[in-house]
């Protein structure tokens, strides 16, 4: 569903993305881990088509997403670490705002709001504006909104951020049970214990390369730790990675 090859990004003599090459399979959850300007961000711009990779291509459910990118859009959900929510809307007009740009009908709108709205606990927010509410509480409309029209590709930058532990809860348990029904997540954190928890794999991408691949206990054995997913992390991302990318 996902297939980035040989992405690369400069920013004048800066790369921030430098020749990666990942696949994510439909149905898998995959994490990318990486530390402060390893290039996670600018390798999902890229990804959902808000900016222009230096060289290499993105594809996604099979379009181009430079060349073919309506059709690849149609086929993703993207919220950023700071979704724009239009402020003078209320969540419910937002919700039906961003169905009809998928073309739904208003009943298949309702009914995929049925189902979402008790699920993110929005019913007592539905008919306040959006500029109201806390940073929460916008969190939980951008993914609920982000999820009406049933994505195959749902892309995500720091999903918990502002999330209570319960709502924290439910966002993960949401994007588990879409997978096992055939939606792709690609996910970046800079919360270790996410990743672990939720991820069928997990790219570590340092320095704007993918340095290495697997699921948690991979990672572990390709950095030679046990225990704690972090002092894999730490491992992998102290070597300078130079080395190619390690996959099992």
């Amino acid at each position: 569903m996902i297939e980035l090859h040989q992405l690369e990004k400069h920013f004048g003599e800066v790369r921030a993305v430098d020749g990666l090459s990942l696949t994510v399979k439909r149905g898998e959850f995959y994490a990318v881990l990486g530390p402060n300007a390893a290039g996670k961000t600018t390798t999902i711009k890229m990804l959902v088509g808000l900016i222009k990779p230096t060289r290499g291509t993105a594809r996604l459910a099979g379009f181009d997403v430079q060349r073919q990118p309506l059709e690849a859009r149609a086929r993703l959900s993207y919220v950023p670490d700071f979704p724009f929510l239009y402020d003078k809307l209320t969540p419910w007009e937002f919700l039906a705002f961003t169905g009809r740009l998928f073309r739904m009908s208003e009943a298949a709108i309702a009914r995929a709001a049925d189902e979402l709205v008790p699920r993110f606990n929005l019913e007592p927010w539905l008919n306040k504006t959006i500029e109201g509410l806390s940073h929460g509480t916008r969190q939980r409309v951008a993914i609920a909104s982000a999820l009406l029209h049933e994505p195959d590709v749902f892309v995500i930058d720091e999903p918990m951020v502002g999330l209570d532990p319960h709502h924290a809860r439910v966002v993960k348990d949401t994007l588990k049970e879409r997978t096992r029904n055939g939606m792709t997540v690609f996910l970046s954190t800079h919360q270790i214990n996410v990743a672990e928890e939720m991820a069928d794999r997990i790219g570590i991408i340092h320095k704007g390369r993918l340095i290495a691949e697997g699921s948690a206990a991979e990672l572990r054995r390709q950095a030679g730790t046990d225990g704690a997913l972090e002092r894999a992390f730490l491992a992998l991302t102290g070597e300078a990675a130079a080395a190619p990318v390690v996959r099992d």
